[in-house]
């Protein structure tokens, strides 16, 4: 295979032709779908150059026919990748038709078939698998869609906007026709097919329009439905509060599907969804899982308006949709819930995930500079970092001016096609602030690392805070330049209490946002009568590493008295960082264990605060093995999982009374329900269970097996497998997991739980338990929640046992993704990335990781696997 070409962002040009109106005839069958497609095209007067031909997208297409203004045409080529047609006339309705075979699209793009049903996934570049088009997000068109099947096998035909007609044909066969009245790129567009059923609601807009809410599954799920509509409204409502911005149809559809490439897609009016991100009833879905349905319903919803009806102008401005629509889903989250807990959840997920993509090979800006294929870049870069990119204009301009950045930046664009520049283009004209700088941001890839010294003149009564900057360099990109960062901050006296901030005779309360432009920078603080303990960075403000020495005293204060929730987990996760890191050196040097009394201490002044339990539950757990890798240049995988695992059962054992006690407290003994005090009691309860087994007591055991029998909710019951399958004992698991597999084998999403449970045990069998459970007959290699469950999990959950130091876990991976490649490149690109962190890990490992990646590269490859994989091995 000829190595793929690069897409450059610098080559950008508009299209020469656009597309006002598509008319779209799909004659649906599984093997020789028929679809017809009309555009009325005209010459885009951004392009003047004379006879430019209309380059239209295609792939694994069989063409039928091509006129132009009802006449045969002929003067085109061919192409495996499109059609070009030269001489067109400046306007024309140009007709195709084209025969698509749905049921061998294992790619999971464009038209294919999941769980018997016929449903679309178009971005990024899906639309070319269902006929010829200008594939791109800069053209907007209005689609009138008309769709005819089988009446009997699938009796629900969906698309984009509203529906104008419908009715019976021959041979038993029936038509659907929707129009879409606002214009949208064809990632946007959408169409289903299938025997499903309505969970129906309604919806009243502040301007009193009633808009029908309607969520189609399969007949046996309609039960799972209802938290994703009342979700859905939860979701309306903020967006026209917080947002000021309002539903635009009279009809807002969501499609659950089993085989899905990702979580879901905001298609206008028809988002469909991975079945794992919309269904959930308490016996089958876990507290976590609901929160996902809640959060991702929200997302798409919010896409609407940052994302359809203002859209990005071409995939290098992914960020613009992605960033914006997570900073908002984030926002609406933490209104629902704890703020401070959603906060630490989401910063967890930045610092483990997307520190280390910055890190790696494959790290590139939020607004990348090239891509070879668009799919590789929906990554947490994008969207996560994307997001805090967001947060940081709002932490920069304070809410009231970034809400009328917002206003004016949906307003001025709406129905375009935009760039980053334009939105940020917004916030400086309605600030007034120079935000050039800023944009760095959006090209400098790399996490920035932040070193703080601090000093305190007893004479002059003055704090003197010196933060530094700087970037590491990243693929390409070798020379960083100082960025504008926020840095939230408050100064804590010797009892942990806020004190006012004084600056440059200015008082500014007791927090404020400095601004640190420069490489280097100091801010003096007066009247202060003692040396004061800065809380900084809080809410986590910016997305940087913080090099802050901290003394275990101070981190003990900022622990238990910091008035920033986030500073608080911080404090704790560092006094743990510095407790194992401690206990790694030990291993190292062949000493015997002992915990820092520091960690000790810490804990036990947290197990007597039970005021607020979510809060407690994150304040107790230590940091992942994966956190704890990241702070490593040279990273000794089995002496961290056996430094974290010791201190884990240490401080088990040590506060087993103390663990028990909170079990026995928020143990509540009531009927399910989705309340805060109950979300919080689970999840505080839950993790003592895990602390308590941790010591492999059998009294410990016994309660983890009531808790499995007795439990009338998947939290519950999910926490007490996991407890008892990840214990050192095999056996203590092997009763509980027949008898789950017994109650949940029809269903599909509850055996994924199963999957991921047996193969992260962090122990020598995982992987035989992974080889095994490949032939089960709920897994299917075909379907990308099975292959995340099972193969994802593993490698991203289990690190100790992927990194086997025998290279078994990544020949198994290696194994999985050139199956995939053939299968589902998309899904194949994303499961190799733990083979391409292999920079840091020792030389052994690394050379395994390495002929790995090139026994993968030695295959035939798609572009999606091929990018990924070259970059990894170049680095």
């Amino acid at each position: 295979m000829s190595q793929p070409s690069t897409i450059h962002l610098k080559d950008y040009l508009p299209p020469a032709f656009l597309i006002d109106q598509v008319e779209l005839d799909v004659d649906l069958h599984l093997e020789n779908t028929r679809v017809v497609s009309r555009l009325h095209l005209r010459r885009n007067p951004q392009r003047p150059e004379p006879g430019l031909p209309l380059e239209l997208h295609g792939q694994e297409l069989t063409l039928h026919s091509i006129q132009v203004n009802g006449a045969p045409f002929s003067d085109y080529q061919l192409t495996e990748s499109g059609i070009t047609l030269h001489h067109l006339p400046d306007q024309a309705v140009l007709e195709t038709q084209v025969e698509i075979s749905p049921a061998q699209n294992t790619a999971l793009e464009g038209l294919y078939i999941s769980g018997g049903h016929f449903c679309t996934q178009c971005e990024a570049e899906g639309f070319r698998r269902i006929t010829y088009y200008l594939d791109r997000p800069d053209v907007l068109a209005r689609f009138r869609t008309r769709i005819s099947a089988d009446a009997a096998r699938y009796p629900v035909l969906l698309s984009n906007g509203n529906l104008i007609e419908q009715g019976q044909l021959e041979g038993g066969r029936h038509f659907v026709c929707w129009e879409d009245p606002f214009p949208k790129p064809a990632y946007l567009f959408a169409l289903v097919g299938g025997q499903l059923h309505a969970v129906k609601d309604q919806f009243t807009t502040l301007s009193g329009r009633k808009v029908a809410l309607e969520l189609w599954v399969e007949e046996e799920n309609l039960h799972k439905g209802q938290h994703a509509l009342t979700s859905l409204k939860k979701a309306m409502q903020w967006d026209e509060t917080v947002y000021g911005r309002e539903y635009d149809l009279d009809i807002y559809m969501i499609v659950a599907v089993n085989d899905f490439n990702m979580g879901a897609m905001e298609n206008k009016g028809l988002n469909i969804f991975n079945s794992a991100c919309v269904l959930a009833d308490p016996k089958s879905a876990t507290d976590r899982a609901f929160h996902r349905v809640e959060s991702v319903v929200a997302h798409e919803y919010f896409h609407n308006w940052s994302g359809n009806r203002v859209t990005c102008r071409d995939w290098f401005q992914l960020s613009l949709k992605e960033g914006f629509t997570v900073f908002r889903d984030q926002q609406f989250s933490a209104d629902q819930h704890s703020a401070a807990v959603e906060r630490i959840q989401n910063v967890a997920l930045l610092r483990t995930a997307q520190f280390a993509e910055d890190a790696g090979p494959t790290a590139h800006p939020v607004r990348p500079e090239s891509y070879i294929e668009i799919n590789n870049f929906y990554t947490l870069t994008i969207y996560e970092k994307g997001a805090e990119i967001v947060r940081m204009l709002a932490e920069l301009l304070g809410w009231p001016t970034f809400r009328r950045g917002s206003d004016l930046y949906f307003e001025r664009f709406d129905g375009q096609a935009v760039t980053i520049e334009d939105f940020v283009a917004c916030m400086a004209e309605v600030s007034g602030q120079d935000l050039s700088q800023f944009m760095r941001w959006y090209h400098q890839a790399g996490t920035p690392q932040l070193r703080v010294e601090r000093h305190y003149d007893p004479a002059a009564r003055t704090f003197t805070l010196t933060l530094h900057q700087q970037t590491p360099p990243t693929p390409g990109q070798s020379d960083k330049q100082p960025l504008l960062i926020p840095v939230k901050l408050g100064l804590l006296d010797a009892q942990g209490q806020d004190l006012p901030l004084i600056l440059k005779g200015e008082a500014l309360g007791d927090e404020t946002v400095i601004h640190l432009r420069e490489a280097s920078q100091s801010w003096v603080f007066e009247q202060l009568d003692a040396a004061p303990l800065p809380s900084l960075l809080r809410g986590f403000s910016a997305p940087v590493k913080l090099d802050y020495p901290r003394t275990d005293a101070e981190l003990a204060l900022q622990l238990t008295q910091d008035s920033d929730g986030f500073n608080r987990w911080e404090a704790g996760q560092k006094l743990a960082l510095n407790a194992i890191d401690a206990l790694i050196q030990q291993q190292q040097q062949g000493q015997d264990l002992q915990l820092h009394p520091s960690l000790v201490s810490a804990f036990a002044a947290l197990l007597q605060d039970h005021q607020d339990p979510m809060m407690l539950a994150e304040l107790l757990q230590l940091p992942s093995e994966a956190y704890i890798a990241e702070q490593y240049a040279c990273v000794d995988i089995d002496a961290i999982h056996i430094a974290r695992d010791y201190a884990r059962k240490m401080l088990a054992t040590r506060f087993y009374d103390a663990f028990l006690a909170l079990y026995q407290r928020f143990d509540l003994q009531a009927p399910w329900s989705a309340e805060p005090e109950q979300l919080a009691a689970r999840q505080l309860k839950n993790t003592c269970l895990a602390y308590l087994v941790a010591t492999e007591s059998e009294a410990a055991f016994t309660l983890a097996q009531q808790q499995f029998e007795q439990a009338d909710n998947m939290t519950d019951q999910l926490a007490a497998l996991t407890a008892l399958a990840h214990a050192e004992d095999p056996a203590q698991g092997q009763a509980a997991l027949r008898a789950f597999e017994q109650r949940w084998q029809q269903d599909a999403l509850v055996m994924d739980s199963w999957f991921s449970v047996q193969v992260t045990r962090p122990y020598a069998d995982a992987l035989d338990r992974l080889h095994q459970l490949k032939t089960h007959p709920a897994f299917s290699m075909k379907n990308p929640n099975k292959v995340r469950a099972l193969l994802g999990a593993f490698c991203q959950q289990n690190p100790s046992r992927f990194h086997r130091r025998d290279g078994a876990g990544y020949a198994a991976l290696a194994d999985a993704v050139i199956e995939l490649n053939q299968l589902n490149p998309q899904i194949a690109a994303r499961l190799v990335l733990p083979l391409t962190r292999h920079q840091r890990m020792d030389d052994h490992r690394k050379a395994q990781m390495k002929a790995e990646l090139q026994r993968i590269q030695d295959q035939p490859l798609s572009p999606d696997v091929y990018e990924v994989v070259s970059k990894a091995l170049a680095s």
